[in-house]
């Protein structure tokens, strides 16, 4: 029986001069037709989008798209976008490691030589405008099914005091039973410790010298030289290197706890660079004391970076080794001892502690390191925070500093279970830090459950929140194409425009200076509903215009001339013609994002002045609310209309 639409459904569809051809299809193609039609139509409307907003797909040219992992604004305004290897083994076979710049502004782009894979790395904004980014990427992971030869963590050690220990890929270790073993990198170990003791006799003599020597030791990751389970080793064991005569032979071995055929996990990196904005180039400082494939970068007070958790050399999670990093000096030193699972959410808060709110990226048991609290990096001390609910779901939850930063809030956003869980949960969560005991209240839900939910802090005091998937990776087309913004006043969330591009896994989204919202990357596991076809990795950008500006185009507020230079406690003064209307002013620190982690993204609060053909901010006088670096300018008028950001540097 041909399908013939109700005569309310015809109304629906032919109204408002909407067209929609139905004749000669069957039902369900004309019902889909139509309704994909009218949807277009509706979210095209002026109406429409000063109510809800409005998305808009990037036109990228075919040699610069990218597998998007990593994205981070900078100071002039362009958007570095990282891929490394891109999740692809065959470019990291081929040492192909990919980084494009993109000026939204223009709509231009332009490849950067990239010195290393990036890959799962980390990254933070540095006080004079640099990125900061470290780790990544030394060697692809082998599941259980996959390994065909044993391999495991070597211990070298060095007992020469007075000569490194340099080790070529390729180096064979000889267990005592012959079994041989080959190192997959080069290491090199340092010299042994050398220590002189000086002891006297009772009559005031010295007595000879006595030196005591300790062994230097540096890791590397081995693998037997043929397959099969013959070449595993149970038990620890020390390990001759093969090729070396006489003393260094003699001064220098590898130790083993166990070489196995198990799993072998990702590997990390501990290359550190910087990347020049200005003269956009990555620029190599010292490299960091751990080797690290996921870990976090956060922000200091004092503008050191804080690089914690990871996968190391060997595959192995870190224990609690973290560093910090002096951008006056480009040196790595120790930093404070504790555990996390790999990428975990720390935010700078006032007072200069940081906050866990359990938010991560996986990579860690499930029973340890997963408890919100507070990190006093100083005393090196930490205090769990109760009442969050759903813990066993925070795994690829969104977290940030709710707006402004001066409130002191943090909320939690979805999540799912740990590793490849089909769980996920629709939770949000409110903490409020300037409490004497701090503790989770419940926020309002979700949709629905979701993971990798993109969140973004906005110029009017808003966050908007898009994509994610229900499941893990998009498993079994479980993308959500829906969007949303959450106002910290009301505690509600409001419906906004339908992205029309899914996004899970390794998608990032971040605020560009002119208000709106870009989006990136996605890497489904699956390519169908039914997890039969191998997913492909999400290379189209989609860009997010909020209502304010339909609503406003044509009337935004104008930063005029003022200073670029802000000091904080000092008030500073820009012309703008619009004065009158202006009811905020906010500095918002750029976005270094990547696995749903972004902890540089937070907007601050200035006391705001008006006067005749001018405004005047003061900025906070505190380091902790306020890190040094560059900052996004926004004014905002009485209508919730943002301006362009003017770019200044605090300090």
């Amino acid at each position: 029986m041909a399908y013939r639409p109700s005569k309310k459904m015809r109304k629906t569809l032919l109204g408002g001069g909407a067209v929609i051809v139905l004749a000669g299809l069957n039902a369900p193609a004309a019902l889909s037709f139509a309704e994909d039609q009218y949807h277009a139509y509706k979210i095209a409307q002026p109406k429409y989008k000063a109510e809800y907003g409005s998305w808009e797909r990037v036109d990228i040219p075919k040699e610069y798209r990218t597998n998007a992992i990593h994205a981070a604004l900078l100071h002039t305004g362009k958007v570095l976008i990282v891929a490394g290897s891109g999740n692809d083994e065959k470019n990291f076979d081929a040492g192909t490691f990919d980084t494009v710049l993109w000026d939204p502004a223009e709509n231009v782009f332009q490849k950067i030589p990239t010195p290393e894979d990036f890959f799962c790395g980390g990254h933070a904004q540095l006080p004079d405008g640099r990125l900061l980014i470290a780790g990544g990427t030394a060697r692809y992971e082998v599941l259980d099914d996959k390994v065909k030869r044993a391999g495991g963590g070597m211990r070298v050690k060095n007992e020469n005091p007075d000569k490194p220990l340099k080790l070529k890929k390729g180096t064979v270790f000889r267990s005592p039973s012959g079994v041989e073993y080959v190192a997959k990198f080069d290491v090199t170990v340092p010299k042994a410790k050398r220590e002189f003791e000086v002891t006297y006799f009772k009559s005031g003599q010295m007595k000879p010298w006595k030196t005591k020597v300790t062994a230097a030791e540096q890791r590397v990751f081995v693998e037997a030289v043929d397959d099969g389970v013959e070449a595993v080793a149970a038990e620890a064991a020390q390990y001759e290197i093969v090729g070396l005569k006489g003393k260094e032979a003699d001064n220098s071995y590898g130790l083993a706890e166990k070489i196995t055929m198990d799993k072998q996990d990702f590997q990390g990196i501990r290359a550190a660079y910087e990347f020049d904005p200005t003269a956009e180039k990555y620029i190599k400082v010292d490299p960091m004391q751990e080797a690290r494939w996921y870990p976090t970068l956060v922000g200091l007070e004092d503008g050191r970076v804080l690089s914690v958790s990871g996968l190391d050399d060997v595959g192995a999670i870190l224990p609690g080794d973290n560093e910090i990093y002096d951008p006056k000096t480009k040196k790595w030193a120790k930093g404070p001892f504790h555990y996390f699972p790999t990428y975990p959410a720390l935010f700078l808060t006032k007072g200069g502690k940081l906050f866990y709110p359990g938010a991560n990226a996986g990579y860690g048991p499930a029973d340890k390191g997963r408890d919100p609290g507070i990190w006093d990096i100083k005393k090196n001390t930490f205090t769990k925070v109760p009442g969050l609910t759903d813990t066993d779901e925070l795994e690829t939850a969104a977290s940030l500093l709710l707006p402004p930063v001066q409130d002191q809030k943090v909320m939690v956003l979805g999540g799912g279970g740990v590793g490849e869980s089909k769980k996920s949960t629709a939770r949000t969560a409110v903490i409020d830090l300037k409490q004497a005991s701090p503790a989770f209240t419940a926020g309002p839900d979700l949709p629905q459950g979701t993971r990798y939910l993109n969140s973004v802090i906005m110029p009017d005091d808003t966050v908007f929140t898009s994509g994610g998937s229900e499941d893990y990776r998009g498993r079994g087309n479980s993308n959500i194409l829906k969007a949303q913004s959450y106002d910290p006043k009301t505690n509600t969330f409001k419906e906004a425009a339908e992205p029309t591009v899914g996004r899970n896994y390794h998608s990032e989204a971040l605020l560009l200076p002119d208000g709106r919202v870009a989006t990136f990357g996605s890497d489904p596991l699956y390519g169908d509903k039914d997890n039969t076809k191998l997913g492909k990795f999400e290379q189209r950008m989609e860009v997010y215009t909020p209502p304010a500006l339909h609503r406003g185009k044509d009337r935004r507020p104008v930063i005029g001339d003022g200073p670029e230079a802000v000091e904080r406690g000092k008030t500073v003064t820009y012309k703008s013609a619009e004065a009158d209307r202006i009811a905020t002013a906010r500095l918002m620190r750029p976005s270094a994002v990547t696995h749903t982690t972004d902890v540089e993204q937070r907007s601050i609060e200035l006391g705001l002045k008006k006067g005749k053909g001018e405004v005047s901010v003061r900025v906070p006088d505190d380091p902790t609310l306020v890190p040094p670096g560059w900052y996004m300018l926004f004014v905002t008028d009485t209508d919730g209309i943002p301006s362009v950001a003017k770019w200044v540097k605090a300090g």
